[in-house]
């Protein structure tokens, strides 16, 4: 019998809605899981993906992703991992130097063995080359056999990953798919085989609205058996879904804001029904005011244009950000504009940033990106739903699932990701009548990378140097 921790999607180094605390509940959460792992005494923890939130995290988040991992190994538990797309890079892994310090296993075409299971690694591949793969694995003569990857795979929602022809043409016979990039989890059955998500280990949006989680999954008696286990201590977000009646305005929804608890809270607050338009600012003031560690409010409701409507400047960064969106510009000009206008690259780095993105898609291949865009109601950054393009969900908060899904990051291919290749709780026995539904939330696009130093003064905890801590 083999038990492992099956985890993806813990996004260190994000820095939700700006806010460094929620940087840091990131790393916590990761930390939790780590612990688990080793009170449980598992067998292994297997990482489907987006460790990291982007491909240039901070020294304060690496040190802290050093430190748990080598509380795995001190307790004898390797980590096994594959790449995601947000932490892809055209160079070395993050991964890479990992297994160079003795603390991850990065999973490829050649079977890694723990007890009777061999493992597997895909790291992600976008749409544009999957159709090249050839899906040869090396043998194993293992009892039981699992493919960890990194993507939306089918039957699940938003999915563009071909699970059936992976299937058919892969050289070895899979007992389970254990997956990351889709942060709800979920449990299916293609052709005998498990495909499993263990969901995200914090709320990257304000639609992931269940508890956060992970998957023990276990073999046994000639079967796969998957289980899910919360993570009870991740910051409370308070939803505060309000809808309007004719005449009803921001007095209403304060009053909605006034029955929740939102000590030490993310508070979001969504409007809908026939009411007045809603200014953000004395929502998110009262709320602060009531203690949250965060505010947002999300009125996404259509007005005439002639309807007079208050004006704020609680965020006049949206302003600009709106207007960007409705010039429908290429996804490669949006992240020109967000490099130069809205990151946190320094003045003197701009330059070879903007040139380093536009050069990893012309190598890439990646073309399309080029292309202008109609701008959609779902095509917003600010929508958690809509995962279109940078910061979602850091100064708005809109729970809409996007009519034309993405691969959960807003576009094919990441311009800082490296083609992957093969290379590269009481327990629930999984059943046709036992698999969870499946929930449409997705991720979040990666922050814009920031240098250390920016990364550094926005905490107060002191830090050793990389190589003293390691």
């Amino acid at each position: 019998m083999t038990r492992v921790l099956h985890t993806a999607d813990t996004h260190l180094g994000y820095r939700q809605y700006h806010s460094p605390e929620r940087q840091r509940d990131f790393l916590r959460a990761f930390e939790r899981v780590v612990a688990d792992a080793v009170e449980d005494d598992v067998d292994a923890v297997v990482h489907a993906g987006d460790l990291f939130h982007d491909r240039r995290p901070g020294l304060r988040d690496l040190q802290g992703t050093v430190a748990a991992l080598r509380d795995l190994a001190d307790a004898g538990i390797p980590f096994l991992a594959v790449v995601g797309n947000h932490e892809g890079k055209r160079d070395g892994q993050w991964l890479d130097l990992f297994e160079d310090l003795g603390l991850a296993t990065r999973l490829d075409s050649e079977p890694h063995v723990v007890g009777d299971t061999a493992f597997y690694g895909l790291d992600f591949v976008p749409r544009s080359r999957r159709d090249d793969l050839d899906y040869e694995f090396g043998a194993h003569d293992a009892d039981y056999a699992m493919l960890v990857s990194h993507g939306l795979f089918e039957p699940f929602a938003h999915a563009d990953w071909d699970t059936e022809r992976l299937l058919a043409e892969s050289s070895v016979e899979f007992d389970a798919l254990l997956l990351g990039d889709n942060h709800a989890p979920g449990v299916e059955e293609v052709d005998d085989t498990w495909v499993t998500y263990c969901g995200s280990t914090e709320r990257a949006s304000a639609s992931e609205r269940d508890d956060r989680g992970y998957n023990i999954v276990a073999t046994e008696e000639e079967t796969v058996a998957i289980s899910r286990r919360g993570i009870p201590d991740t910051r409370s977000f308070r939803f505060v879904d309000v809808e309007l009646k004719p005449g009803e305005g921001v007095e209403r929804v304060r009053e909605a804001v006034r029955e929740h608890d939102c000590e030490d809270a993310v508070v979001v607050v969504t409007v809908t029904g026939d009411g007045e338009a809603v200014s953000p600012a004395p929502v998110e003031e009262l709320a602060i005011d009531r203690g949250a560690l965060v505010a947002r409010v999300n009125d996404r409701r259509e007005f005439d244009e002639e309807q007079a409507v208050d004006v704020t400047f609680a965020d006049p960064d949206e302003a600009v950000r709106e207007r960007v969106r409705d010039l429908g510009l290429s996804q490669a000009a949006r992240d020109v504009d967000e490099t130069v206008r809205a990151s946190k690259v320094a003045d003197s780095n701009v330059r070879d940033s903007v040139k380093d993105r536009v050069e990893s898609l012309v190598d890439g291949g990646d073309l399309d990106a080029f292309e202008g865009a109609e701008p959609t109601a779902g095509d917003d950054p600010d929508d958690p739903g809509g995962d279109a393009a940078e910061e979602a969900d850091d100064d708005a908060t809109d729970d809409t699932v996007p009519a034309e899904p993405t691969d959960g990051d807003g576009q094919d291919e990441p311009p800082e990701s490296e083609p992957a290749s093969t290379d590269g709780g009481d327990a629930v026995h999984a059943g046709h009548d036992e698999a969870p539904e499946t929930d449409p939330a997705l991720d979040e696009p990666p922050d814009e990378p920031t240098d250390d130093a920016d990364e550094q003064a926005a905490g107060s905890d002191s830090q050793a140097s990389m190589e003293e801590f390691l």
